[in-house]
């Protein structure tokens, strides 16, 4: 199928699961932030599963082709896997600056980072028994996870952190396709964000989480939260360098930004997650300008390459205008795939 239509990862999660008002007001937790759910502890695995299959009934309704769960179980697309590890302290915070410049609490490494068990494959799993469509699941990438610590251990090294971050997530992702992902998305925005250590060893520490990895791969790479960070720069600052990486796909945006698409010469043998969604705007797109968007790309990469996306995670959006946009999303690729079929 030409133009697949797929998320970046997160759908919003419903009122009564989540104090949205309370999320959309704060950076995204890099640390667990328990007080943000509204179901009691004891309902709230219950209560997540529910709403995940809200979540995949949406994305089928829309007409999606690779569906997600939503990212629903999560306070932010990288703390669920971020504090499941040894060798951080989760009763101690530490502090790191956000991307935006501002302080944040978030995991303090003092030991060792591991993986003492899966994180994620039981959600994969929930995912796999509910819809017969192709399936995605994102982890957080290990140069960002290192970004969004204060390493107390490795002698305060980044880099040597990012590469255990990198180890952990190896093993975390085979499990994941063993579980029966069809695709995994790593985050990495903190590339985007901090180029130059992303140069110096981000690209090693991704390489390593994808060593031995044989499914398809795909890393996502953006300017932020539309919601959060409202100022879009003209062009990504670590892109080209992709063409280094073992990942099968690169996620990037282009509607809010309106990125200059030549950007994609430098991704030629990658398959393109073309992000056509602008998720600053609550004015729904229409399909004719989706396809526009998608179409402005296509001198610079191959159709068959191109998979249709939001620009960002959705999670921040009101229920109804993420609905809308996906079905326009849909009816984009849809005029696509007459045009190039």
């Amino acid at each position: 199928m030409l133009f697949p239509t797929t998320l970046v990862g997160s759908y919003p999660q419903p009122e009564w699961l989540i104090d949205r008002q309370r999320l959309a007001g704060r950076f995204p937790p890099r640390v667990r932030a328990r007080e943000l759910w509204r179901i009691p502890a004891e309902y709230l695995a219950q209560a997540q599963d529910d709403a995940t299959l809200v979540a995949i009934k949406a994305q089928e309704d829309a007409g999606i082709d690779i569906i997600t769960d939503g990212e629903i179980r999560r306070e932010s697309y990288s703390n669920h896997f971020a504090t499941a590890l040894d060798g951080v302290d989760l009763d101690n915070p530490g502090e790191a600056l956000d991307r935006s410049g501002h302080p944040n609490p978030v995991p303090r490494v003092v030991g060792p980072i591991r993986r003492r068990h899966a994180v994620g494959v039981r959600d994969l799993q929930f995912l796999r028994q509910h819809t017969k469509r192709q399936i995605k699941i994102t982890v957080p990438g290990p140069f960002t996870m290192a970004q969004q610590a204060q390493i107390d251990y490795y002698d305060g090294s980044r880099e040597l952190a990012s590469l255990d971050y990198a180890t952990a997530l190896n093993a975390e992702i085979k499990d994941l396709f063993a579980a029966g992902a069809d695709v995994v998305q790593i985050d990495e925005p903190y590339m985007q964000a901090r180029p130059e250590e992303a140069r110096a060893f981000g690209l090693a520490a991704l390489n390593r989480a994808l060593e031995g990895v044989t499914g398809t791969t795909a890393v996502h790479i953006c300017f932020g939260y539309a919601a959060i960070i409202h100022a879009r720069p003209s062009g990504y600052s670590f892109l080209p360098e992709f063409q280094q990486c073992r990942c099968g796909q690169v996620s990037i945006e282009t509607a809010q930004s309106n990125l200059d698409t030549s950007a994609l010469e430098g991704l030629r043998g990658k398959k393109v997650m073309l992000g056509v969604i602008d998720l600053s705007d609550p004015q729904v797109e229409t399909a004719e300008v989706v396809a526009a968007r998608i179409e402005r790309a296509l001198p610079h990469v191959a159709a068959q390459d191109v998979i249709v996306a939001p620009d960002c995670g959705m999670k921040y959006l009101p229920h109804d205008v993420a609905f809308a946009k996906l079905q326009a999303m849909v009816g984009g690729a849809q005029i696509m795939r007459a045009r190039y079929g």
